[in-house]
């Protein structure tokens, strides 16, 4: 509720797709995937490429490529598995996890900035500082909360933008204060259909220009504990010469 369990981001979602006696370019492929989701001007999102090892510390790494609005993650892999190809697609949660080291950091920035206030507010103020010091903490206090709790609603949209990817006040502000809305879920909802069709499209099109005509996609839910397969029919196409 708080915030301050720790926890590894969560799998949503996951599909792959094995072809037999099947090679293509992974570079190429990410490329095409990045081509079309920069054309489709998604607000928010950025895109990556990582490495993440085979196995231990050092064994060879793979290159994902990874796709992030807010704390949702698609990890896309194209690569040769023996004399097959395959294809995965993995959405995945990040959880906003407050850190102690966040709040004492903001403990300590309160700590210095209430006496320098206080002392701001006698050098302009002078006898009055008693009294108005208190009330401009209290109105500031609440214009703070009112302005996080609205950012979007107010037009500031670059501020919430700013606080969400923020190292030390960014858990916080969407643990406590970032209100929830149908619009942040309808814009998760879409986020996750587009990226998903996008990807599933550029594998359908890498594969059917080579005269592959039916891709399976096995989907995994954890929530099912199974994967279950999908057939997806590509348009006609003339085999690549």
């Amino acid at each position: 509720m708080f915030g301050f369990s720790k926890k590894k981001g969560e799998v949503i979602s996951h599909w792959y797709s094995l072809i037999d006696g099947f090679n293509a370019s992974t570079k190429e492929f990410y490329d095409a995937v990045e081509k079309e989701v920069k054309q489709r001007q998604l607000p928010g999102l950025e895109l990556f490429h990582v490495d993440f090892s085979e196995g231990g510390v050092l064994s060879a790494k793979r290159e994902y490529l990874r796709m992030t609005r807010e704390r949702l993650v698609f990890d896309v892999c194209a690569a040769p598995f023996g004399t097959s190809f395959f294809f995965s697609c993995r959405f995945v949660e990040i959880p906003a996890v407050i850190q102690p080291w966040q709040l004492i950091v903001l403990f300590l920035v309160f700590g210095i900035a209430i006496p320098f206030s206080f002392v701001m507010c006698v050098k302009f103020f002078g006898m009055l500082a008693p009294f108005i010091w208190p009330i401009a903490w209290i109105a500031l206090f609440v214009l703070t909360i009112y302005t996080m709790r609205n950012a979007v609603a107010l037009g500031l949209k670059d501020l919430d933008a700013t606080l969400v990817k923020s190292p030390i006040i960014g858990p916080i502000y969407e643990r406590w204060f970032r209100r929830e809305t149908y619009y942040r879920e309808d814009t998760r909802i879409m986020y996750r259909e587009t990226i998903d069709a996008v990807v599933k499209a550029k594998v359908e099109e890498v594969t059917g220009a080579k005269g592959i005509k039916l891709i399976r996609f096995n989907d995994y839910s954890p929530h099912l504990e199974l994967y279950k397969p999908t057939d997806v029919q590509l348009s006609p196409k003339s085999p690549a010469p």
